[in-house]
């Protein structure tokens, strides 16, 4: 384009953006898709590639850039990661095609697929070991809900969810994306943010609940939904949002999705934003899955299996019937190391079979995609056949794992051993399984040896030893020869065999009727392999997807395994304990261990984490830890062992201690360290307060909450008095389990006054002026926080540590006279300028001594043992007097 003119490529650009205006639009021009005006400046800047420009639009040059379609997924996972949106265009009809129609003809082109944050399929685009979930909220009336998919591995669940919960729920299902009504956005916004996830608003025709019912009986193909359940006004919305939006994204390529759950509202334990991030569950402070409780746990050993270990981390169940047959599976996997060792063996083999199914359902698979099937299922044979005799939670794995033979067979005798990537790459189907195929591979294939029959034929006909057959993309396949022998072959007799095609500088070109039939036949023979490969493509995926429901259990089956066998290697190889797990109020630990920090120091090489006992229990009366102690000395790690510990139990897997019994924890809160939240205006202390009030405003008597310096962000008095009422509501109101840390030692005396309140504190030593921490919880109250010297240990200069021993002096010694006032200690100490630190005192340098000497002529590393002896003989002669 040079002028203002638009062409009928860019009216259809226009055309097919205005259609898609909130993504950028990925337009497909042959290898490249070519970007234009905002959306080209927005995408080179997001990929850092080249700017350029083509023609004009309105006087003003049009801006332009282009991604190679062969490396689109890398351009695409970065751009979704800023949090674009992107509508691709694909040409729909071959450009030979458009050409018959006129010389300007546009090839037709349309928006197959809008790529989100929450629709994405791509293994390139996914995180293997993750879901990728897509919410949606809905309100009608009096109710609420939640509902979420993954479209990766087909997971549809929903539940009746109060306003209240959804920043909760939002932060344990960790969505990519969350669909709300237009009308509600601004109610939402901020959670829905706050929780890490890209907000869709859509229409609210989308949320609505009859149309809702009648698009997801038309998904599942039934009349009715009660077969799948009873869903209320609200849940049927929130999963009508979905599909309609997954039909919008899709361009009607709806997912494979399975039929819909519901869970319960109370039937996993309840874990706020502020518990999750505090604990570091899924994810850890500094950001990343390392450091957090699920990489130090995670022994699953397939894709399917970690995503499962995930979401029982993230949601422990209530459930005493599921929590058991959980414990008893790893427990009979723990007992069993050799068949442990075999099933894991057998997984390690089994690919993501979830995310192949689902991307052959999209149309987006290809032969990988079915090999992963045949590989999985084949492997789901060998589980099954090693569990025979197992717990009922392993038995029902095992009998979904059978019964796929017809399936298996078919793909074995179908596909080659290591296919292709993709379809059209062709060589997928293996020998034999087509004869029809296999002669026209043959004939492809053997084309050159028929080209060279040829020639040897020409050469004995003409008598030209120098003719060659040979081959252009313009010509084809023609005879050259030199011009020279060119003459003979323009005169008769050979003139009637071979027609002149070109003469070039030094060779003349011919062809033969017999030569252009076989070009044609050979040609054919590639072109006609691969229509007969897609057509067995698309035949061997409609037969996989026709038993999607079984190999889909099949896919859940191995997972289950998987996680059995990763807890048990686990418990066995970290010397973990299997929790009793029931119904009564005790929380009962012994020797217990934080599985991350234990973890990190192994890793360090530190030495062994020192184990605790915790007994928050007297008989039926929940009890209250009030545990005191200096920085540094493990109370923060006590406080988190102990809320990990009851969560692993009731994920079902065996816990870092000795022995614990577990009363199911019907919510769990989490109120550990110090930040502000300055985006949101609030301070520290606010953010601390705000924290606190959710505990104590919902926490129930089944509750476990871990508290750790309430008040610290203010004034002393008044932190002081926050912690004591804190307290007492934690003992009187809430009446649950919990563990208080604090260095309000006034706080203490609580424990003579409140029944349910007792002392611990951890262990110090001092010994010459330095601290010792033992990290040893026992019973008691600490005399002193040991602020001062910890100071000291992080690097204050020495002047100030000085400084403070003298005013901490004089503080508590007003104290024990009665309380002096801050301003009379202002007014009696010595500024702190006036006196600067004393120079230390010179270095006094001992006399070597002879023992000394003799040392530092040794090297240990050249002695042989014999000599090592010799020289502490030595060395105890030189010490005599």
């Amino acid at each position: 384009m040079t002028d203002d003119s638009v062409t009928p490529m860019m009216a259809q650009y226009l055309e097919i953006k205005a259609q898609n205006p909130g993504a950028l639009l990925f337009y497909r021009m042959g290898d490249f898709y070519e970007m234009f005006f905002d959306d080209a400046v927005a995408a080179a800047e997001a990929l850092d590639i080249a700017l350029t420009k083509r023609g004009f639009h309105l006087g003003e040059p049009i801006a332009m850039c282009g991604v190679p379609v062969h490396s689109a997924e890398g351009y695409l996972l970065t751009l979704i990661r800023k949090g674009f949106r992107v509508a691709i265009a694909e040409q729909l009809e071959d450009p030979a095609e458009a050409k018959k129609r006129g010389s300007k003809s546009v090839v037709r082109r349309d928006v197959v697929r809008l790529v989100t944050p929450g629709t994405l399929t791509e293994d390139a685009l996914l995180e293997a070991r993750r879901h990728n979930f897509l919410c949606a909220f809905a309100e009608v009336r009096e109710e609420a809900a939640l509902a979420w998919a993954d479209i990766s591995t087909g997971e549809l669940r929903v539940m009746p969810c109060a306003p209240a919960r959804l920043g909760p729920e939002l932060a344990r299902l960790s969505p990519r994306e969350v669909l709300v009504s237009e009308a509600r956005e601004a109610d939402w916004a901020g959670i829905v943010t706050e929780s890490g996830a890209s907000l869709t608003r859509l229409a609210r025709g989308s949320f609505d609940s009859v149309s809702a019912e009648k698009r997801l009986c038309a998904l599942f193909d039934v009349g009715t939904l009660e077969g799948f359940g009873r869903f209320d006004r609200a849940e049927l919305s929130a999963m009508g949002a979905l599909v309609d939006y997954l039909d919008l994204t899709q361009r009607g390529k709806l997912p494979l999705l399975r039929p819909p759950v519901k869970e319960a509202a109370g039937g996993a334990m309840q874990i706020d934003a502020a518990t999750r991030r505090n604990l570091e569950l899924t994810q850890a402070l500094s950001g990343g899955r390392e450091g957090s409780l699920l990489a130090a746990v995670d022994r699953t050993v397939t894709a399917a299996g970690a995503r499962l270990l995930e979401r029982r981390v993230s949601s422990p169940s209530r459930d005493l019937s599921v929590i058991h047959a959980r414990l008893e599976s790893v427990r009979f996997l723990l007992e069993q190391s050799l068949l442990r060792a075999e099933l894991r063996d057998a997984l390690r083999r089994v690919p993501d079979i979830d995310r192949a199914l689902s991307r052959l359902a999209l149309d987006r698979g290809g032969p990988r995609d079915l090999a992963a099937i045949r590989a999985g299922l084949t492997q789901a044979v060998s589980v099954a056949a090693r569990l025979e005799g197992a717990p009922v939670l392993l038995e029902e794995a095992g009998a979904a794992l059978v019964g796929h033979e017809a399936l298996v067979d078919l793909l074995d005798q179908a596909l080659v051993a290591e296919p292709p990537l993709l379809a059209r790459d062709g060589g997928f189907i293996a020998p034999g399984f087509d004869d029809e195929l296999d002669q026209a591979r043959r004939l492809r294939d053997e084309g050159r040896g028929v080209i060279a029959a040829m020639q040897a034929d020409f050469i004995a006909q003409t008598g030209i030893q120098s003719l060659k057959i040979k081959h252009n993309n313009v010509l084809g396949y023609f005879i050259e020869t030199t011009s020279t022998h060119a003459e003979r072959m323009l005169s008769p007799p050979l003139s009637e065999t071979f027609i002149h095609r070109q003469t070039t500088a030094g060779q003349v070109r011919f062809t033969t009727v017999e030569l252009s039939e076989m070009e044609t036949r050979i040609l054919n023979a590639g072109n006609h392999a691969l229509e007969i490969e897609k057509r067995h493509f698309e035949a061997l995926r409609a037969a996989v997807l026709a038993a999607s429901g079984p190999v889909g259990a099949a896919a859940r089956a191995l997972a289950e395994v998987d996680l059995a066998a990763g807890f048990a290697d686990l418990a066995a190889e970290e010397g973990w304990a299997e929790p009793a797990v029931d119904e009564s109020r005790a929380f009962v630990v012994e020797g217990g261990r934080h599985p991350v920090v234990e973890r990190a120091l192994r890793r360090q090489g530190a030495g062994p984490f020192v184990a605790n006992d915790c007994a928050l229990t007297e008989g039926e009366t929940p009890t209250i830890w009030l545990l005191t102690g200096p920085n540094m000395a493990g109370k923060s790690t006590f406080l988190r062992q102990n809320a990990l510990i009851a969560l692993l139990a009731q994920a079902g897997s065996f816990v870092p201690a000795s022995r614990a019994h577990i009363g199911v924890v019907s919510q769990l809160f989490s109120r550990v360290g110090a930040a502000d939240d300055l985006a949101r205006g609030r301070s520290t202390f606010m953010v601390e307060m705000v924290e606190t009030a959710a505990i104590l405003n919902q926490a129930d008597d089944r509750a476990l909450v871990i508290l750790d310096e309430i008040g610290r962000g203010t004034a002393t008095y008044d932190g002081l008095s926050i912690a004591w009422a804190t307290m007492e509501h934690l003992h009187g109101v809430n009446r649950c389990r919990a563990l208080f840390a604090t260095h309000y030692h006034e706080m203490t005396a609580l424990a003579g006054k409140l029944p349910g309140v007792e002392n611990a504190t951890v262990s110090v030593k001092e010994w010459e002026g330095e601290v010792i921490f033992l990290h040893e919880v026992r019973k008691g109250a600490a005399d002193r926080s040991y602020g001062v010297q910890v100071a000291r240990l992080a690097g204050l200069p020495a002047a100030v540590v000085d400084r403070a021993k003298v005013v901490l002096e004089a503080l508590e010694s007003g104290e024990r006279q009665g309380g002096a006032r801050p301003k009379a200690l202002i007014d009696d100490l010595p500024l702190f300028s006036v006196a600067p630190a004393a120079p230390p005192a010179p270095r006094v340098v001992a006399k070597e001594s002879a023992v000394e000497a003799r040392l530092k002529e040794a090297h240990p590393d050249e002695m042989t043992p014999m000599e090592a002896l010799r020289l502490v003989y030595e060395l105890k002669d030189l010490l005599k007097p």
